[in-house]
């Protein structure tokens, strides 16, 4: 994610420092530069890159692209090194502002929502695979002359990039979304083929409403974005409505190359924990403390969990473990 909007950055003529943990794409970036490949770009930049342990002080804008169970510790190295008029965006799926708030304080966080796909296919080279949303804003829901700075700054990523006073609400239903995507990378197929599925259906749709309704409870009102529509699965909408929603996000994930999201990826090539206790585990917390039941949400990261320390396989079989539940 944050290696295909640096690129963009970088020919838009921004000042662009690279940092990434893994040595062997750190280097390739530095000897033959960062290319991104894919049916919306192709190009490749000179630019630099470097390991977390050589970054030196003062950083001013930070857009922070790890995985959501790792936000803490680049946040422990990240502190000491910000500006005092810096600041920390994250671009990232999950509620992760929170967690770096906690660490430089509220003033210093930006909110973000991307929906765009990428993976690192080698050292190097980042394939996009489409285009999706993309939305900055402050956290308070403020107009501050920063946030219309970074929203400039986006726009040379992404010309349809919104400026939103509502950045919770972003955040909000693509946790909704991002449960889904969970679901779909228990089975050995893509996103769009497990969200077609009508016998899982009942499942995906489950696991969204449960979301919605603690949003609900918390008093915020999730956004739409690029074929999902949070109202189709609130707790006073049909069926009709959520299948509606799920058959556009059918036909906008058909027409991305990135056929498979990054938990799949992560599961079944990468052999590596996924993000689903930083990212869908306080669905369920916050469920909680809000008196809300979310039995989809944690049977979701229990099978996850299973399918992780290979207790059980990255398959239809499991999927339908969750579908049970229903």
């Amino acid at each position: 994610m944050g290696g295909t909007i640096g690129a963009r950055l970088i020919r838009a003529g921004r000042d662009v420092l690279f940092v990434d943990a893994d040595p062997a794409h750190a280097r390739a970036i530095r000897d033959r530069g960062l290319r991104i490949t894919g049916p919306v770009d192709d190009f490749t930049v000179p630019a630099s890159c470097v390991t977390p342990d050589t970054v030196t002080a003062p950083l001013s804008v930070v857009l922070l692209a790890v995985k959501a169970h790792h936000t803490r510790g680049a946040m422990d190295a990240i502190n000491p090194l910000l500006a005092p008029e810096g600041f920390v965006v994250s671009v990232q799926n999950g509620l992760n502002e929170h967690v770096i708030a906690e660490s430089v304080g509220v003033g210093r966080t930006v909110g973000c929502f991307v929906n765009y796909g990428a993976d690192v296919i080698e050292p190097g080279v980042i394939m996009r695979g489409n285009r999706g949303a993309v939305v900055v804003g402050e956290l308070d829901g403020a107009r501050t002359p920063r946030i219309g700075w970074v929203h400039r700054l986006f726009l040379d990523f992404e010309p349809d990039a919104l400026l939103t006073a509502n950045i919770l609400g972003f955040l909000w239903g693509k946790l909704a979304y991002g449960s889904m995507l969970f679901a779909t990378a228990l089975a050995e197929a893509s996103i769009a083929d497990v969200l077609d599925a009508p016998e899982h259906r009942p499942a995906v749709i489950g696991l969204a409403r449960e979301a919605m309704a603690v949003a609900e409870a918390l008093g915020i009102e999730p956004e739409s974005f690029d074929g999902f529509d949070p109202s189709a699965f609130s707790t006073r909408s049909g069926d009709a409505a959520a299948h509606a929603s799920l058959d556009r996000l059918v036909a906008f994930n058909r027409g991305s190359a990135k056929s498979h999201s990054g938990v799949w990826r992560d599961l079944a090539v990468r052999k590596r924990r996924t993000e689903v206790d930083a990212q869908i585990a306080p669905i369920a917390r916050l469920g909680a403390e809000a008196g809300v039941g979310t039995p989809l949400t944690m049977r979701l990261v229990e099978l996850i969990h299973d399918v992780e320390e290979g207790r059980l396989p990255q398959a239809w079989s499991t999927l339908a473990e969750l579908t049970r539940l229903v």
